[in-house]
């Protein structure tokens, strides 16, 4: 096509006029010779909502007038017409125009470069959220069940698809770490805010796996604990010694407590559910046992600091002897630090390492924790020989085997 020299304006323009098509006659095309800058930036709020009303979906064919008036309705009929002339006035459009009684009509509309103004407008390029679906169903989790309720969210919006994929991932990531918690702890390790998963998302999770499972409660959560102590509570005390094996209480029952005697000898912290049972059952009647959920959620912290108010002790904890196990000691470790009370680990040496009749190899994710545990924080003595016998051995156990 040959366009004519820029007008005044740098304008340029070029005939559709074809002797031998009619639907031509009286038709052009018009354009800015060399591109100016846009300054979105300073554009006023109307003009920024129109022309992303105009680009959300837009790509680099045609679109016809009468539609982008549609868009913009007509009480924003005016700022259309003065919206276009400055975009052509801006080299990001091409104009088309035909010749009816004695004037030039705009008839399409091409945008140059669509994905630009996008950008600079802040825009999600069109079907971004369908693209990045079909990128990250590509992958695979790690357990087959997350797998099977990923496989679901094709029938969803992508948008939707993505934000529930997340929580999967989420969940594969909690598992790793054996985490356990309430809802809320889910949903700060998933989002990072306690309130920032719907009630629609909760019955979907609920119904796409098992949340037992992954060790996310929907209840009231429960400190399990042996304890050969009496609990004054604000109108009656409560004798936890007369208990044969173990019980449970609830955060709100350890905040009521306002006294308790007497001190244990000493807190056994147990993270294995059947370990700890045992330990509970058989500990003598001067120490304390408490089960030590995986990676201590916040409640768990909270109420244990409350306790720790109260009946003062220092700690022996065990957990398995594998990177996670170490890593869950370093937390829970941390209470009685801030407490200014001792802890050691129990039951975490090489030598109770060895004894388990059945080990597994590390994974590369094992194999990383370990790196970061060791150069981090300096380790008690006994978690650093744990540690060097792990990374040496390239094996790891879990305490249920001799606990």
């Amino acid at each position: 096509m040959d366009w004519s020299a820029p007008d005044a304006d740098g304008i340029r323009t070029c005939r559709l006029d074809d002797p031998l098509r009619a639907s031509l006659k009286g038709q052009r095309r018009l354009r800015l010779g060399s591109p100016r800058p846009l300054d979105l930036d300073t554009w006023p709020a109307d003009d920024r909502k129109l022309l992303a009303d105009w680009v959300r979906r837009a790509s680099d064919k045609a679109i016809r007038h009468e539609t982008l008036l549609r868009a913009a309705g007509p009480h924003r009929a005016m700022t259309a017409d003065r919206l276009l002339q400055t975009l052509l006035r801006a080299g990001v459009v091409e104009i088309e125009e035909h010749h009816e009684r004695g004037h030039w009509w705009p008839r399409q509309i091409r945008f140059i470069a669509p994905s630009g103004l996008r950008r600079d407008l802040g825009l999600a390029e069109p079907d971004a959220d369908l693209k990045a679906w079909q990128d990250i169903r590509q992958r695979r989790f790690s357990l087959p069940e997350l797998d099977v309720a990923a496989e679901a969210l094709d029938a969803l919006p992508p948008a939707r698809a993505l934000a529930r994929h997340a929580l999967l991932d989420a969940l594969e990531r909690w598992q790793a770490d054996q985490r356990a918690g309430t809802w809320r702890d889910f949903a700060q390790f998933a989002r990072g805010d306690t309130k920032q998963i719907s009630d629609a998302e909760k019955s979907w999770l609920e119904g796409a796996v098992s949340l037992d499972d992954f060790r996310i409660s929907g209840h009231t959560p429960l400190i399990l604990l042996r304890l050969p102590a009496t609990l004054q509570l604000t109108d009656a005390s409560w004798p936890l010694a007369a208990v044969p094996d173990f019980a449970a209480l609830t955060p709100a029952t350890i905040d009521a407590i306002t006294a308790a005697s007497p001190a244990p000898l000493v807190w056994r912290l147990v993270e294995n559910r059947t370990s700890f049972e045992r330990v509970a059952r058989t500990s003598p009647p001067d120490e304390a046992v408490l089960w030590l959920p995986g990676y201590p959620p916040s409640w768990w912290r909270r109420a244990v600091a409350s306790l720790l108010r109260h009946l003062p002790a220092p700690a022996q904890i065990a957990c398995d002897p594998d990177p996670d196990g170490i890593a869950i000691a370093l937390q829970a470790g941390h209470l009685w630090t801030d407490a200014g009370l001792d802890w050691q680990p129990w039951k975490m040496s090489p030598d109770d390492l060895d004894a388990l009749p059945a080990k597994r190899p590390l994974t590369e994710r094992d194999q990383a924790l370990l790196d970061r545990l060791v150069a981090g924080t300096p380790l008690p003595d006994a978690l650093r020989a744990l540690a060097a016998h792990i990374h040496q051995q390239q094996l790891k156990g879990e305490q249920e085997g001799y606990l």
